[in-house]
């Protein structure tokens, strides 16, 4: 395989929290990156991140990822810059609370995830594989509920239809929309047969720091938001998703999913346990000052619930996961450090 230098990774959605994260590690394995975002000022504000690479990081506006024919400027690239070999999509809808759930996730989710693939068929000429943010929310079977005991590998699914999310809850329906996403993929894939490889990475809640620091506490992102509110909260949260990855593991998943041939074709779990009891204790001893503003629950009592198999990813991609005490603290921090400036 020709190496980093002389290749430029597609990676949709990369002013979010998890592709500026992988611009990040594919720029600093010297790939070239080709950002695409849905304006100009989201552009602007990934580059601000990364004035060291300005001659290996360029960008495309694709304001409607459900249409596949937007996408052509994206797999142009300059005279001077290595052709696009793979493509990283992170660019889909993460929103819990909806009004429609048809419009606002369902149509977005399966006709973004399905618009990827044929835009690469149609433009990406040199593509050698497609690696797709996917979710543990499309592993997970929500109708079993905590299911203390059992431990769910890449060989589950969420099993609900389209037309059981459409009527479903906010964030079920999320949880259903990452699954029909990714079946509509891998659906594609079989009756297409593409010259490319499909690798998906499900992730569950995804936390850490974030590239260039927090800006905003009032615009968090979803997961960063669930983690902020537990600031002054009066009670621990019980588990919601019961599984967590840090945004740097995330990112090498993705990169080592492009780089290794044995990935192909197959998806990932990429997480391990997550409650909140265990990161309000593990906060409260990593940052004191935080002590008294966290809700105490019950000390080293984490709950019993579904358990979740990462070891697949470990050993095929080779990736370390980092423990939640180093993710937690690196999260924190970063909250911190913008109350610190607004005072």
């Amino acid at each position: 395989m020709s190496s980093p230098s002389d290749q430029t990774l597609l990676v949709t959605g990369a002013n979010g929290f998890v592709g500026s994260h992988i611009v990040k590690a594919a720029l600093e394995k010297g790939y070239h990156v080709r950002g695409s975002v849905r304006s100009e000022k989201s552009a602007a504000g990934v580059r601000t991140n990364f004035p060291q690479y300005e001659d290996k990081l360029s960008f495309a506006i694709v304001p409607d990822i459900t249409k596949p024919e937007l996408y052509e400027p994206a797999f142009v690239v300059a005279t001077n810059t290595p052709p696009i070999t793979g493509v990283i999509n992170v660019a889909a809808p993460f929103v819990l609370n909806v009004q429609d759930q048809r419009c606002d996730l369902l149509e977005p989710s399966i006709g973004g995830a399905v618009s990827i693939l044929e835009a690469v068929k149609r433009y990406g000429k040199d593509v050698r594989c497609v690696v797709e943010t996917s979710s543990f929310a499309a592993i997970l079977d929500l109708g079993k509920g905590y299911r203390p005991g059992y431990t769910y590998t890449e060989a589950d699914w969420n099993p609900m239809t389209y037309d059981e999310a459409a009527v479903a809850d906010g964030s079920t329906a999320y949880c259903a929309s990452k699954a029909l996403a990714e079946k509509a993929m891998w659906g594609w894939v079989e009756r297409e047969k593409p010259a490319f490889t499909l690798v998906t990475i499900c992730p569950p809640w995804i936390f850490g720091p974030h590239v260039g620091g927090v800006r905003d506490t009032a615009h968090l992102n979803e997961s960063s938001h669930a983690l902020f509110s537990l600031i002054g909260a009066k009670e621990v949260p019980p588990i919601d998703f019961g599984g967590f990855a840090d945004v740097r593991t995330v990112a090498d998943a993705h990169i080592a999913a492009f780089e290794k041939e044995e990935a192909a074709g197959q998806r990932f779990l990429t997480g391990s346990h997550f409650d909140y009891q265990s990161v309000v204790d593990s906060v409260r001893k990593e940052i004191p000052e935080l002590d008294s503003r966290l809700p105490m629950g019950t000390p080293g009592k984490s709950g019993e619930v579904y358990g979740l198999d990462g070891s697949k990813a470990e050993k095929v991609l080779g990736i370390k996961y980092i423990p939640l005490s180093q993710t937690m603290k690196d999260s924190f921090l970063q909250f911190l450090e913008v109350e610190k400036v607004a005072v």
